[in-house]
């Protein structure tokens, strides 16, 4: 096995272990985790097929990258601002009865 073979057997685990455990109900498909494991896995696996110029294997995992990227960028925004809320609760006086 070449270290190219190799690394794209490590990028499609990754995606296959994200779906896998969302599919056992392990993993939520917005979790970070989840988000992050097919983040990097289809990024690799782009790259991968950007030297090789393979155009439609590029064009699925572009896609598949950038989408959980817009993901993971969504549920860092979402807990970023649950922080700061339960942070400006935490900071009010409390209310007089």
């Amino acid at each position: 096995m070449t270290m190219d073979q190799a690394v794209q057997i490590g990028a499609a685990i990754l995606l296959l272990a994200g779906f896998g455990l969302d599919q056992l109900g392990i993993l939520d498909a917005k979790s970070p985790i989840y988000l992050v494991l097919n983040t990097f896995g289809s990024a690799i696996l782009a790259f991968d097929a950007l030297t090789a110029q393979e155009w439609g294997f590029l064009t699925l995992e572009g896609t598949w990258a950038l989408i959980s990227t817009v993901g993971l960028a969504r549920a860092a925004h979402h807990t970023v601002q649950r922080t700061i809320r339960a942070s400006a609760d935490f900071l009010q006086p409390p209310r007089q009865p």
